[in-house]
């Protein structure tokens, strides 16, 4: 087992309330080549306060519609969305470093032109990137934050939803996915509250089957918890 040295951000910097628990974790031998020899060409540092626009087109080095992946987990989903969906391009963003490393293995072994990998937080990536310039953003699984004093960290609130919904183009899909039936039913209520969004489904979506069974989903189901989709359009 091998430590991460460089190359990954980290912010000490005070700021606005996280939606995520800062982790980096150990890499493995393989995680860690897959990051030498892939960061430098397919990574991305988000740097809390940066506010310098991401040029995707220059990015990713081709005009495709683009799909945000935030909190990609050990990358599994994005490396099959990506790998069935060769004309979109996916840029997915992490915080936890053995995830970061895992995702690029798998690009580099399956040899995916179309995704780009990102460390820090999500909505600081977002706000660099160009109004309706998105065609989906996923968030699957998020983490759910339970008890009532943390709700305040929750990904899907307001704000959050406006900013993302900003980053789409007229049409583009905004998918999330929970285990957690609270959290489905706050989702919902504050996806239904943006007035920019439309329910494509007018109310929990079918399972769709471009979204692959994530580990989390398992655990879920084997907890015996319902999943819940819910996929809005921008108008």
């Amino acid at each position: 087992m091998v430590r991460i040295v460089g190359g990954l951000m980290s912010d000490t910097t005070e700021r606005a309330i996280r939606t995520f628990h800062p982790r980096r974790g150990r890499m493995s031998n393989r995680h860690a080549d897959a990051f030498a020899e892939l960061w430098p060409r397919l990574g991305l540092t988000v740097v809390d306060g940066d506010r310098t626009p991401i040029d995707l087109r220059e990015l990713f080095g081709r005009d495709a519609p683009r799909v945000l992946e935030i909190g990609f987990g050990m990358g599994e989903t994005t490396a099959a969305m990506a790998a069935a969906d060769p004309g979109r391009d996916y840029l997915g963003v992490e915080v936890h470093t053995p995830g970061i490393g895992n995702l690029l293995a798998l690009v580099g072994e399956a040899g995916l032109s179309n995704v780009r990998v990102a460390h820090g937080d999500a909505m600081e990536l977002v706000r660099r990137l160009p109004p309706g310039s998105l065609d989906a953003v996923h968030s699957f699984f998020p983490d759910p934050w339970p008890k009532a004093r943390h709700h305040k960290r929750r990904l899907v609130q307001p704000a959050h939803v406006a900013l993302l919904r900003e980053r789409l183009r007229p049409g583009g899909t905004l998918h999330c996915a929970t285990d957690w039936a609270h959290y489905a039913e706050a989702m919902a209520a504050t996806l239904d509250g943006d007035p920019g969004l439309v329910d494509a489904h007018g109310g929990y979506a079918p399972r769709p089957d471009h979204r692959p069974v994530t580990k989390f989903e398992l655990r879920g189901v084997r907890a015996g918890r319902e999943i819940f989709d819910l996929i809005y359009r921008r108008r």
